[in-house]
Formats: C-alpha cells, structure tokens, sequence
C-alpha cells in the first residue's frame, strides 16, 4: 500500500498544547491510556467507503504509530482524532482516556475497540426448561451441548449449521439464547441485514470479518435472523436488492465452519422455502417451531401471567382455547399486555374477563399469515 504522507507538519508539544488564552507555562498532563473506536471518513468521495472495516495487526505496533503522529494533542472522550498517514482523514472516536482529559505523550498506551455489534454476549439466564414446547429442536441442541463440550470427539457427528423456520414469535431467537446458556458460550446475535454494505464489497468484508472475530472467541454460538432477508432466491433479486455478495461470503463461511472446532451457526426464518437453494443447502439440520397447542398455550399464559404486576382472575383455561393460532409472542404482547393496558387505562385493580375483549380466535392458519 502506498503511504500518502501527510501535508501537516508536525507542531512542538508546547504548542499544540496551549488553547487561545493559555499561558505558555500551561502544564502538560500525559495520558497513560487512550481508547478508540473507528468512526470513518467525514464524505464519501467517488465510491470510497465511509466506514471501511479496519483490521489490527499488532496492537502494540498499531499505538507507536498512533502516537507517532497525534504526540501533544490534547484529548477527552467524545473528541475525534484524525489520521493523516496511511488512511488521510479517516477519523477516529475517543471512547475514555486516562485521565479524563490528558495529552498524547510517547508513553501513552493507545488500542482500538471492536465494533458494538461484534461484541458477543450471553445475556440474562435463560436455559431450555424456559422455553415452552420445541422439544425436537431441544433434543437437536442437546446434540450440540455435547459438541461443545467435547469438540474433538462430536465433531463429525453434531449439526453445526442449523436453520430454525417457523412463524414469528414462536421462539427460535429464545432457544438459541438458551443454548449459548447452556453452554456457557459466547453468543453472537446478528440481524441479517446489518450484513448489507453500502458498496460493492462491503458487505462481504462484514462477512469475512464477523467470523474472524468469531473464530477468535469459540467456542460460540452464531445466531443469524431473519436470514431470509439477504438469502431469498436469486429469481427474487427484484426484492432483495443486489446482495449476492453477502450470500456467496456465508456460503463460504458456513463451509469453513467444518474446519472450526467449537463453532455453531444458527440462522432462523419464517419462510425456508424462498431461500437460496445454494445458501439452503449448508443446512445440516432444519428445525420447525411449530406454533403451540392448547397445553402449551396455557403454559405459557400461566408462566407470563404469574409476572404480571396486577392479579389475573380470568379463566385461562377458556383463554387458551381461545387463542388457536396465537404464537407465545402473541400470547404475551398482544394477549396479556393488552389486557394489561386496559386494565390500567381504565383504573382497574385486577385483570378479569372484561379486559380480554380484545381477544379474537385466529380461524385458520392462512389467518394466521396476517401476522407475519
């Protein structure tokens, strides 16, 4: 790469030190650490890519050339730094420095922080008994529990690329949540289209990036949703927009996940019969979440029911017969909140038979689509 060298000559610390109105003996606080977060460019000039994704070969080289060109600045979370070297103009955000309000001195430690959504995270305890029914999708991550636990043994023999489908609300976000507890892992949370770039190649170099980092930080779950959002078949490019980039990158990927011991993807969709049948195809296993029966509906009502924070005198035995259809989203938003609602709108002290008017029986599945 040929390095631009920069038209700004470099000022003495004392004077890039001194604000209009400071007295030349202003003393100099050194900064023992500063941390930075990529910001990107201010325009977008001819097609170049505002946020291009940066890529840390050596931290501890990365902070000598930082400070090789920002020594004597003056700095406080929330400024912005500008290069001037490798990447003219390419700003980056000061997330904290040490102290608050320091200068960049030859001492000072200076390390770049991964994007917000490339940091995995297991979430608030949620383990397989909290979700109500699926009990072959259980079955299936039991298989991949043992996989976690003893890579090198269940390699060959767990499904590692998994398709969830099913209608909405039905919990396949939740079950993946579950597994990564479980587990104990990593879990990675990604929503489809934050994979889609804003040039031809950026959404490949998101790709290729996000599994970098995951395969830094295994073992992990990878939890892709709505995938069918990118990943609907080429004979619906008119609707998905030009994202074969993205599609092809996953496909490699997901077959480079054999090679990573201790790495499970996950996606999940309402309609698997769109999907790419290239994309389709990298699916060991699929897995539908059917909506629930009567007994699971009231189970679900009786265990969000018991959290309300008003007391529930309706029968929810005729409540569950009643909401054929409804998904255990349903059943919680559009059930029970609005029950809820009702209730505290109008001065009620409990929920009873009244405040579930608004319940309707869904008559047939096809009723059902509306809902998606």
């Amino acid at each position: 790469m040929k390095t631009k060298k920069s038209s700004r000559s470099r000022k003495p610390l004392a004077e890039i030190s001194r604000t209009s109105g400071d007295p030349l003996t202003q003393q100099i606080v050194p900064a023992k650490e500063l941390v930075l977060r990529p910001a990107g460019y201010p325009l977008e000039v001819n097609n170049v890519p505002v946020n291009p994704l940066l890529r840390i070969r050596d931290e501890k080289l990365f902070s000598a050339y930082a400070v090789d060109q920002w020594q004597g600045i003056k700095v406080k979370p929330n400024d912005y730094l500008f290069d001037q070297l490798l990447l003219p103009d390419f700003a980056f955000e000061v997330v904290s420095v040490v102290p608050t309000e320091a200068h960049i001195v030859s001492e000072t430690k200076i390390r770049l922080v991964e994007p917000p959504d490339l940091i995995p995270s297991k979430g608030k305890k949620i383990g397989f008994a909290d979700v109500i029914g699926h009990e072959n999708a259980k079955a299936k991550c039991l298989i991949i529990q043992k996989y976690i636990a003893d890579s090198s043994r269940f390699a060959e023999w767990a499904p590692r690329r998994v398709l969830f489908y099913g209608f909405p609300g039905t919990g396949k976000t939740m079950l993946a949540r579950a597994l990564a507890w479980e587990t104990q892992t990593e879990f990675f949370y990604i929503k489809a289209t934050s994979l889609i770039g804003q040039h031809v190649g950026a959404g490949a170099d998101k790709v290729n990036k996000l599994f970098e980092d995951i395969t830094r930080k295994k073992p992990c779950i990878v939890f892709i949703d709505e995938i069918d959002s990118i990943g609907l078949d080429r004979g619906f490019q008119s609707v998905r927009g030009d994202v074969t980039e993205v599609v092809n990158s996953l496909i490699s990927q997901f077959d480079l996940v054999e090679d990573q011991e201790g790495v499970v993807v996950i996606a999940a969709t309402n309609s698997r019969e769109f999907l790419d049948p290239a994309l389709r195809s990298r699916f060991e296993e699929e897995i539908e979440f059917p909506l629930p029966n009567y007994d699971q509906r009231l189970e679900i009502l009786e265990k969000y029911a018991s959290t309300l924070p008003m007391p529930i005198e309706a029968d929810l035995k005729s409540l569950a017969r009643r909401t054929e259809g409804y998904s255990g989203r349903d059943l919680k938003d559009r059930v029970l909140k609005g029950a809820l609602h009702h209730a505290l709108s109008n001065g009620l002290s409990s929920l009873n038979e009244s405040t579930f008017k608004h319940v309707e029986v869904i008559k047939s599945l096809k009723e059902k689509e509306l809902y998606k």
